[in-house]
Protein backbone atom coordinates (compact mmCIF):
# COMPACT_ATOMS: atom_id res chain seq x y z
CA UNK A 1 0.00 0.00 0.00
CA UNK A 2 1.17 3.54 -0.82
CA UNK A 3 1.57 6.22 1.18
CA UNK A 4 0.91 9.94 -0.05
CA UNK A 5 2.32 12.79 1.43
CA UNK A 6 0.00 15.70 2.01
CA UNK A 7 1.93 18.54 3.21
CA UNK A 8 2.09 22.02 3.39
CA UNK A 9 2.78 25.75 5.13
CA UNK A 10 1.17 26.37 8.94
CA UNK A 11 -2.59 28.24 7.84
CA UNK A 12 -2.55 26.14 4.58
CA UNK A 13 -5.20 23.97 5.28
CA UNK A 14 -4.01 20.60 5.36
CA UNK A 15 -6.85 19.42 7.52
CA UNK A 16 -9.65 20.46 5.04
CA UNK A 17 -7.91 19.05 2.30
CA UNK A 18 -7.65 15.60 4.04
CA UNK A 19 -11.17 15.49 5.24
CA UNK A 20 -11.94 16.09 1.33
CA UNK A 21 -10.10 13.11 0.46
CA UNK A 22 -11.78 11.64 3.60
CA UNK A 23 -14.84 11.85 2.00
CA UNK A 24 -13.49 10.06 -0.99
CA UNK A 25 -12.82 6.81 1.74
CA UNK A 26 -9.11 7.51 2.14
CA UNK A 27 -7.88 6.96 5.29
CA UNK A 28 -5.50 9.96 6.57
CA UNK A 29 -3.09 10.42 9.75
CA UNK A 30 -2.36 13.82 10.77
CA UNK A 31 1.36 14.32 12.44
CA UNK A 32 0.25 17.36 14.18
CA UNK A 33 -2.54 14.91 15.69
CA UNK A 34 0.13 12.26 16.47
CA UNK A 35 2.68 15.31 18.30
CA UNK A 36 0.37 15.72 20.37
CA UNK A 37 -0.72 12.47 21.50
CA UNK A 38 2.77 11.13 22.28
CA UNK A 39 3.10 14.42 24.77
CA UNK A 40 0.03 14.06 26.98
CA UNK A 41 -0.15 13.37 30.47
CA UNK A 42 1.91 9.88 31.40
CA UNK A 43 3.98 9.58 28.26
CA UNK A 44 7.70 8.98 28.74
CA UNK A 45 7.91 12.27 26.09
CA UNK A 46 6.47 14.90 27.79
CA UNK A 47 8.52 13.76 31.39
CA UNK A 48 11.36 14.40 29.01
CA UNK A 49 10.32 17.59 28.04
CA UNK A 50 9.37 18.91 31.60
CA UNK A 51 12.52 17.68 32.88
CA UNK A 52 14.42 19.65 30.26
CA UNK A 53 12.41 22.79 30.43
CA UNK A 54 11.53 22.47 34.31
CA UNK A 55 7.71 21.70 35.37
CA UNK A 56 6.64 25.03 34.58
CA UNK A 57 6.12 24.05 30.94
CA UNK A 58 2.94 22.17 31.71
CA UNK A 59 0.02 23.63 32.63
CA UNK A 60 -2.61 23.93 35.91
CA UNK A 61 -3.76 20.29 34.95
CA UNK A 62 -0.23 18.68 33.83
CA UNK A 63 -0.81 18.66 30.24
CA UNK A 64 2.28 20.36 28.27
CA UNK A 65 1.60 23.83 27.75
CA UNK A 66 2.37 24.30 23.68
CA UNK A 67 2.03 27.71 23.28
CA UNK A 68 4.61 28.69 26.46
CA UNK A 69 6.89 25.84 24.68
CA UNK A 70 6.31 27.07 21.08
CA UNK A 71 7.73 30.22 22.17
CA UNK A 72 10.69 28.92 23.98
CA UNK A 73 12.29 27.01 20.76
CA UNK A 74 11.48 29.13 18.42
CA UNK A 75 13.50 32.24 20.62
CA UNK A 76 16.40 29.38 20.95
CA UNK A 77 17.02 27.08 17.76
CA UNK A 78 19.26 24.78 20.18
CA UNK A 79 15.93 24.30 22.23
CA UNK A 80 14.11 23.23 18.87
CA UNK A 81 16.91 20.90 17.85
CA UNK A 82 16.68 19.10 21.36
CA UNK A 83 13.31 18.72 21.54
CA UNK A 84 12.98 17.91 18.03
CA UNK A 85 15.99 15.39 18.26
CA UNK A 86 13.86 13.66 20.98
CA UNK A 87 9.85 13.59 19.24
CA UNK A 88 10.75 12.72 15.62
CA UNK A 89 11.34 9.58 16.17
CA UNK A 90 8.43 8.62 18.77
CA UNK A 91 6.64 10.73 15.99
CA UNK A 92 7.55 8.69 13.26
CA UNK A 93 7.24 5.46 15.07
CA UNK A 94 3.45 6.14 15.72
CA UNK A 95 2.77 7.43 12.59
CA UNK A 96 4.11 4.05 10.91
CA UNK A 97 1.74 2.08 13.28
CA UNK A 98 -1.59 4.47 12.38
CA UNK A 99 -0.26 4.23 8.53
CA UNK A 100 -1.28 1.13 8.28
CA UNK A 101 -5.23 0.16 9.05
CA UNK A 102 -6.44 -3.13 9.33
CA UNK A 103 -9.02 -4.08 6.19
CA UNK A 104 -8.85 -1.45 4.07
CA UNK A 105 -9.64 -1.48 0.49
CA UNK A 106 -7.66 1.34 -1.37
CA UNK A 107 -4.50 1.67 -2.63
CA UNK A 108 -3.21 3.82 -0.38
CA UNK A 109 -2.92 6.51 2.72
CA UNK A 110 -2.60 9.62 3.57
CA UNK A 111 0.00 11.10 5.98
CA UNK A 112 -0.88 15.01 6.80
CA UNK A 113 2.39 16.93 8.20
CA UNK A 114 3.56 20.17 8.42
CA UNK A 115 7.51 19.14 7.50
CA UNK A 116 7.16 16.31 5.41
CA UNK A 117 10.33 17.86 3.22
CA UNK A 118 12.04 19.51 6.52
CA UNK A 119 12.05 16.04 8.49
CA UNK A 120 13.00 12.42 7.74
CA UNK A 121 9.21 11.87 7.04
CA UNK A 122 9.78 12.26 3.19
CA UNK A 123 11.05 8.96 3.59
CA UNK A 124 8.24 7.21 4.34
CA UNK A 125 5.44 8.24 1.20
CA UNK A 126 5.62 7.41 -2.37
CA UNK A 127 4.01 10.49 -3.58
CA UNK A 128 3.41 14.14 -2.22
CA UNK A 129 0.81 16.84 -2.60
CA UNK A 130 1.16 19.86 -1.95
CA UNK A 131 -1.39 22.70 -0.11
CA UNK A 132 -0.83 25.95 -1.55
CA UNK A 133 -1.89 29.38 -0.78
CA UNK A 134 0.10 32.56 -0.68
CA UNK A 135 1.82 33.99 2.31
CA UNK A 136 -0.29 36.51 3.15
CA UNK A 137 -3.01 34.57 3.25
CA UNK A 138 -1.42 31.62 5.40
CA UNK A 139 -0.25 34.36 7.86
CA UNK A 140 -4.18 36.21 8.12
CA UNK A 141 -5.31 32.32 8.30
CA UNK A 142 -2.56 31.56 11.14
CA UNK A 143 -3.90 34.59 13.01
CA UNK A 144 -7.49 34.47 12.87
CA UNK A 145 -7.39 30.86 14.46
CA UNK A 146 -4.43 30.73 16.75
CA UNK A 147 -3.83 33.38 19.26
CA UNK A 148 -0.30 34.04 17.63
CA UNK A 149 1.14 37.72 16.41
CA UNK A 150 2.32 38.38 13.41
CA UNK A 151 5.33 38.24 14.67
CA UNK A 152 5.29 34.50 15.71
CA UNK A 153 3.68 33.39 12.36
CA UNK A 154 5.63 35.09 10.36
CA UNK A 155 8.80 33.24 12.45
CA UNK A 156 7.08 29.98 12.15
CA UNK A 157 6.84 30.39 8.22
CA UNK A 158 10.33 31.64 8.29
CA UNK A 159 11.43 28.34 10.22
CA UNK A 160 9.25 25.99 7.47
CA UNK A 161 10.47 25.63 3.95
CA UNK A 162 10.30 28.38 1.34
CA UNK A 163 6.98 28.17 -1.10
CA UNK A 164 8.44 27.85 -3.80
CA UNK A 165 10.81 24.96 -3.14
CA UNK A 166 8.38 23.38 -1.77
CA UNK A 167 6.09 23.44 -4.79
CA UNK A 168 9.25 22.42 -6.96
CA UNK A 169 9.46 19.50 -5.00
CA UNK A 170 5.88 18.41 -5.14
CA UNK A 171 4.04 15.44 -7.29
CA UNK A 172 0.76 17.13 -7.61
CA UNK A 173 -0.44 20.34 -5.76
CA UNK A 174 -3.63 21.71 -5.13
CA UNK A 175 -4.15 25.28 -5.01
CA UNK A 176 -6.53 26.11 -1.36
CA UNK A 177 -7.18 30.38 -2.28
CA UNK A 178 -10.39 28.88 -4.58
CA UNK A 179 -13.35 28.35 -3.50
CA UNK A 180 -14.75 25.46 -2.05
CA UNK A 181 -16.16 23.53 -5.69
CA UNK A 182 -12.93 24.47 -7.29
CA UNK A 183 -10.76 23.19 -4.28
CA UNK A 184 -13.60 19.94 -4.33
CA UNK A 185 -12.80 19.31 -8.07
CA UNK A 186 -8.95 19.73 -7.53
CA UNK A 187 -8.96 17.19 -4.79
CA UNK A 188 -10.94 14.69 -6.82
CA UNK A 189 -8.52 15.44 -9.74
CA UNK A 190 -5.29 14.40 -7.69
CA UNK A 191 -7.23 11.33 -5.68
CA UNK A 192 -7.59 9.85 -10.01
CA UNK A 193 -4.04 11.02 -10.47
CA UNK A 194 -2.71 9.32 -7.32
CA UNK A 195 -4.81 5.85 -8.25
CA UNK A 196 -3.62 6.19 -12.36
CA UNK A 197 0.86 7.02 -10.83
CA UNK A 198 0.94 4.49 -7.82
CA UNK A 199 -1.52 1.51 -9.41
Amino acid sequence: MAIVGLTGGIGSGKSTIARLFGELGIHWVDADNVAREVVEPGTSALKAIAGHFGSDILDANGALDRAKLRTIVFEAPEERTWLESLLHPIIREELIRQLHPADYPHPYVLLVTPLLYETDQHQLVDYSVVVDVPVEVQIERTMSRDTNTRDQVERIIAAQMPREERRDRADAIINNNRPLADVERQVHDVHKRILVDLV
